[in-house]
């Protein structure tokens, strides 16, 4: 069965790449434009992973990101964060989160600069869902290409 990944994303051109490499390569794919759309379709479809960008308009990936770490349903849902915003620049955004409440914000399982490199996209969405499954297997039906991007775990 085809493992699902729900891409959060407002702009159009990276939907677009997310979209094809997904699909490619054998993934099934559930996309929003935003973080209120997201939350919605992570409730309806439940999906094995999620990729979200931060900066977004109307609910941002910020807010959606706390909402599904406070989830008891959401948040065993692995969540890759693709964004232009640096790490620790969310790290430091958490950590104010987690000042203000009772439970700490936990980090992004996977954290990647964008534009990310599509090979290194490709392994960090396998081992997302590898280790969430506990197979060790790659996710897909199909061998990703190249090496090189920014990933940062």
């Amino acid at each position: 069965m085809k493992k699902k990944v729900l891409v959060v994303e407002d702009e159009l051109d990276m939907r677009i790449f997310l979209s094809t490499l997904l699909e490619t390569n054998g993934f099934g794919l559930v996309s929003s434009k935003n973080g209120r759309e997201g939350i919605q379709a992570a409730r309806t479809v439940r999906p094995d992973l999620i990729i979200l960008d931060l900066m977004m308009p109307d609910e941002g990936g910020a807010r959606m990101y706390r909402t599904l770490k406070e989830d008891r349903e959401l948040c065993r849902i692995p969540v890759l964060l693709l964004s232009a915003v640096p790490e620790s620049s969310f790290r430091h955004f958490l950590s104010m989160l987690s000042l203000r409440s009772d439970q700490a914000v936990p980090a992004p399982d996977i954290y990647i600069r964008k534009p990310p490199d599509a090979g290194d996209l490709l392994s960090a969405i396998r081992r997302l869902l590898a280790l969430s499954s506990g197979a060790g297997g790659d996710g897909g039906e199909k061998k990703g290409g190249g090496h090189g991007g920014r990933p940062q775990a």
